[in-house]
């Protein structure tokens, strides 16, 4: 199973690679590992340490190159190719998340949404909406093994464990409701939206009593 040090690497990993493109526009060749510290927010010392980990290498004092490091950090998140994902519940988050043009740069395409409302069903929109009885099917067909999740609270787990019969492997919960992986061979990162935002209101109301 996928543990919470290894999870909070990969996701280190994206930043950098995300902190790359922005240096690449900017016109940089070659970075040091202060320069993706800086871009990414953490200290160089942890830049090193991830990059060795996955096995990412560079010179002492000429850096990395970047355009080198782009393609090895593509190997290593399987960014080769576009992945395919689906949103389950087409409400109002899930509605945002199907029409996401931020998902294209991240080499990540929605290829359809489910709900079990007849109302919101489309099979011939840009990105189809489909009954969730389809799902089985429609993931086997298009190499599908990940999924967001955007139903309401008392729909989550049901929906979940159908996610799950259907041969999703990992799952982005938006849903209210705190859902765990049932076994090693799913993975489960819950989104409390509500909860960031009592945690944001938190803090500035504290900084407001300084």
């Amino acid at each position: 199973m996928i543990g919470k040090n290894q999870f909070n690497s990969v996701y280190r990993l994206h930043l950098y690679r995300k902190a790359l493109q922005r240096l690449k526009q900017m016109g940089f060749v070659r970075v040091f590992s202060d320069n993706m510290a800086d871009a990414a927010g953490v200290t160089p010392t942890q830049v090193r340490r991830d990059f060795a980990s996955f096995g990412l290498t560079g010179q002492k004092r000429g850096g990395y190159s970047v355009q080198d490091l782009l393609a090895n950090l593509d190997v290593t998140l399987g960014k080769e190719r576009p992945q395919n994902a689906v949103v389950l519940g087409v409400g109002n988050i899930g509605h945002a998340l199907l029409n996401y043009r931020g998902f294209t740069t991240a080499g990540i395409r929605v290829v359809a949404g489910f709900d079990s409302d007849p109302r919101k069903i489309d099979a011939k929109a840009a990105v189809p909406v489909l009954p969730l009885e389809k799902l089985r099917d429609f993931v086997n067909k298009n190499e599908t093994r990940v999924a967001i999740l955007a139903v309401p609270e008392d729909q989550a787990q049901a929906v979940f464990d159908l996610m799950i019969r259907a041969g999703i492997q990992g799952v982005l919960n938006f849903a209210p409701l705190r859902l765990t992986s049932p076994n090693d061979d799913v993975v489960v990162h819950n989104i409390d939206v509500g909860l960031e935002i009592e945690k944001i209101l938190y803090l500035v109301n504290q900084m407001n009593k300084e």
